[in-house]
């Protein structure tokens, strides 16, 4: 699959900046303590029932199995625990391997231990994947790596996050904005302006797979939206590949809306409408790195309008995303503007419609 190609000579990390990458960020903790990995929660458990279609296999004592809704391939280490999970259709996976702790001590007092890495394979998942020569190559590099993943990128950019800079001195991480003061708006209506996306936080001009080249805008400069974030995170960061404006091309749409409407991924929650009553009655299948989509504002007529990604759960057993707010000012797992809680039923709960794996 055809990966991102910026219009100036930026996109693709160099060496200097893996090394940066590499380092880890002080604003969350990285801990590979066995006790801490013991108060870890089974974030990634398998409940439902093994396919028996007699199509497994088995290397040394690790085991595949298929399982459905949704349709997926699951290795599993010789005392049964999850190693990995692979749905078909989609190309993030999670993976098992040392255990971490996220904070963000500016916002919130919640911690998510966590045994989860969630990385971006290089082809969409299919039954019996595990034999070709692409995965063997890509799981032997990032089954037990350290190196960043999804969740180190994303926790990169929330409150007080330091600057990293690429080897041409471009600042690609960091404390982000959610975006500039809306001179209209004010505290709990529309406070500050959207449609900060990833070029915007970069300042730099991006040209699309398509042919379509985006500018920033000026005021918009270290901000980028709820759709922006996650663009970020796993467009500009993990090369998935996106469109420039919802509908055109075949990558990540711009929107929410966008995102949670497209083709893109698989509908691991489908949206079935967007009232409360269409609000899902399981959400057992999420598992971290789904992104989620939200219906929050009236006003924004048949529109969902706003996303985050399923980070895990927390040390008080709470299922937790990370999303860039308005009231936060930026990407949080925080409690300003509704605490990042699905379950149960507190805003951003009871406003959940659906939900994708891309």
């Amino acid at each position: 699959m055809a990966e991102l190609k910026p219009k100036k000579k930026r996109p693709v990390l160099h060496a200097v900046t893996v090394v940066a990458l590499l380092a880890g960020s002080a604003y969350f903790t990285f801990e590979l303590r066995k006790d801490e990995q013991q108060k870890a929660p089974a974030v990634a458990s398998v409940t439902d029932n093994v396919d028996s279609s007699g199509k497994n296999a088995s290397s040394g004592e690790q085991k595949w199995e298929r399982l459905k809704n949704p349709s997926r391939s699951v290795l599993r280490g010789g005392d049964g625990n999850v190693l990995a999970t692979f749905t078909d259709g989609a190309r993030t996976a999670t993976l098992t391997g040392p255990s971490r702790t996220f904070t963000e001590p500016a916002n919130t007092k919640t911690r998510v231990v966590t045994t989860d890495w969630v990385r971006l394979m290089p082809e969409p998942w299919r039954e019996g994947a595990e034999r070709e020569q692409w995965f063997k190559e890509w799981f032997k590099q990032y089954n037990g790596s350290e190196e960043d993943d999804i969740f180190a990128f994303a926790f990169q950019y929330v409150d007080g996050a330091p600057v990293k800079k690429d080897a041409e001195g471009v600042p690609y991480a960091g404390d982000a904005a959610f975006g500039p003061i809306n001179p209209n708006g004010s505290e709990g209506n529309d406070l500050r302006l959207e449609q900060s996306d990833f070029y915007d936080y970069l300042g730099q001009s991006y040209t699309f797979r398509n042919g379509t080249t985006m500018s920033p805008e000026p005021p918009k400069y270290r901000a980028m939206d709820c759709s922006g974030f996650i663009r970020t995170i796993f467009g500009y960061r993990a090369r998935f590949p996106l469109a420039p404006l919802d509908g055109q091309g075949d990558g990540l749409p711009r929107t929410a809306n966008g995102m949670a409407r497209s083709k893109v991924g698989v509908d691991v929650i489908p949206l079935k409408g967007i009232t409360a009553a269409d609000r899902p009655t399981n959400i057992d299948v999420l598992q971290p790195g789904d992104l989620l989509y939200f219906k929050l504002d009236a006003r924004t007529g048949q529109r969902l309008d706003h996303t985050g990604m399923v980070l895990g759960k927390d040390t008080e057993g709470h299922l937790i995303f990370i999303s860039s707010r308005e009231e936060a000012n930026g990407p949080t797992i925080g409690d300003k503007g509704g605490t990042s809680r699905l379950d149960g039923n507190g805003y951003y709960a009871a406003t959940l419609r659906s939900a994708k794996r891309i």
